[in-house]
């Protein structure tokens, strides 16, 4: 009978050894989950606010976030960058994180126009690069590369139409995104909602690690 009671007491505590384990794998799991590959970044090259050239070289090796916008939004740009700014802050001063903003004006938005752009919105990170050049070499990268749609509307405010949406790319160069609950990825976060860049924030500290 002892021997019995000893043995049962002996499975009870593998089981729950086990289970504690188990709970604490899933919790990894959901805390740290695999983010989705969605594709390749196409090759690019504009020029930042600083005049200098930037292409997906500068990025090799660093995670970065990608988004559209314009210096003359009157709409969602403003609350894209407010929200960007604060990503920047969060990992102020890590060179392995950098950001790249595509005018959709580009005709209008000069390096001298994006300089003071970056000023008012206090963009001081090295690695944050507002980038300018041929038009359709952008929207290309935008509707073709992203498949963030881009384009050019007189009916709407500011003429120019564009999603709210960051990009999260890998040091490889991939656009990467965690899933949904229904295990679809989500692609692309939202850059106007606190909850996006909580997310993006989260995925970003991952793909450092």
């Amino acid at each position: 009978m002892k021997k019995k009671d000893y043995s049962y007491i002996g499975i009870s505590f593998v089981i729950l050894v086990f289970g504690i384990w188990a709970v604490d794998q899933i919790g990894d799991y959901f805390d740290n989950p695999d983010l989705a590959v969605i594709g390749d970044v196409p090759q690019f090259s504009f020029t930042n606010q600083r005049g200098e050239t930037i292409s997906n070289a500068d990025y090799k090796g660093k995670v970065y976030i990608a988004e559209f916008f314009f210096t003359t939004c009157p709409s969602i740009c403003p609350i894209m960058n407010r929200n960007m700014v604060k990503i920047q802050n969060k990992f102020y001063g890590n060179p392995n994180l950098g950001i790249a903003s595509f005018s959709i004006d580009p005709e209008f938005d000069t390096p001298e126009v994006l300089t003071k752009y970056a000023e008012s919105y206090e963009i001081t990170s090295p690695n944050w690069h507002l980038l300018t050049g041929d038009k359709k070499k952008i929207y290309d990268l935008a509707n073709g590369g992203f498949n963030l749609y881009v384009g050019e509307n007189s009916e709407v405010d500011g003429g120019f139409e564009h999603s709210g949406y960051f990009a999260l790319i890998d040091q490889e160069g991939k656009i990467r995104s965690r899933y949904d609950k229904h295990g679809n990825p989500i692609i692309y976060y939202d850059g106007l909602e606190a909850e996006g860049i909580r997310m993006l924030i989260e995925d970003i500290e991952q793909l450092l690690k």
